[in-house]
């Protein structure tokens, strides 16, 4: 079983920054791609951002692309997400997401982190 932590989430303004995190724990049994998907009040959950096993693969939604970088650190089996030039439609509850490489379903989700960008 893998258990993932998000931290980082909080109100900031528009056009700042914010960092988030996301811990692995647990025993993962082979490669994963890590990914960022977000939730507002009142829509459905979507994509954000995924990155591949070795960190050189990166996908992002047209929403956030420009704006948002997402990494990850395979010692520290931490995936980040540094959000700039946030806008209130980046309000959202932020959640990481893990899948084994050659699946197509996630197969492990964390528990979200609110963001909140204030006008």
């Amino acid at each position: 079983q893998v258990q993932l932590v998000e931290s980082g989430g909080g109100l900031v303004q528009a056009g700042g920054s914010l960092r988030l995190s996301c811990a692995a724990s647990g025993r993962t049994f082979s490669t994963y791609t890590m990914g960022w998907f977000r939730q507002a009040p009142g829509k459905e959950r979507e994509f954000v951002a995924t990155v591949n096993w070795s960190g050189d693969d990166t996908y992002y939604a047209d929403s956030v692309k420009g704006r948002f970088t997402i990494s990850r650190d395979n010692a520290k089996n931490t995936v980040y997400l540094q959000m700039n030039s946030v806008k209130p439609e980046d309000t959202a509850v932020y959640y990481c997401a893990l899948r084994y490489s050659g699946k197509s379903n996630i197969d492990y989700w964390g528990q979200g982190t609110q963001v909140t960008v204030s006008s």
